[in-house]
């Protein structure tokens, strides 16, 4: 069974930062391509931050370029989500994804919420 569980959400106030971790089991973890989306009441679900398997290439949506960064550890089967300078409208659910072609698990999210 596949599992992937989000941690390190909460409250925080702009300008903060929080970590947000990604635990996976029940797949071989370094065969996927990791990566952190968010999905803001209203809006539609976007990609934040993704990693390739080997943790060599990343990317970013445009609006977080510069504030987070994403790494893994394969060994510990986790991604992490590294958020710096927050904002308010980062506040959304993140949820992370493991996707290996057609093969897409999804974690069930962890809010952040970012407000004074």
């Amino acid at each position: 069974q596949v599992q992937l569980v989000e941690s390190g959400g909460g409250l925080v106030q702009p300008g903060g930062s929080l970590r947000l971790s990604c635990a996976a089991s029940g797949i071989i973890f370094s065969f996927y391509t990791m990566g952190w989306y968010r999905q803001a009441p209203g809006k539609e679900r976007e990609l934040v931050a993704a990693i390739t398997s080997a943790g060599i290439g990343t990317n970013f949506a445009d609006s977080v370029k510069g504030r987070f960064t994403i790494s893994r550890d394969n060994a510990k089967m986790t991604v992490y989500l590294q958020m710096n300078s927050l904002k308010p409208e980062d506040t959304a659910v993140y949820s992370c994804n493991a996707n290996r072609g057609r093969e897409k698990y999804w974690g069930q999210g962890t809010q952040v919420t970012v407000s004074s």
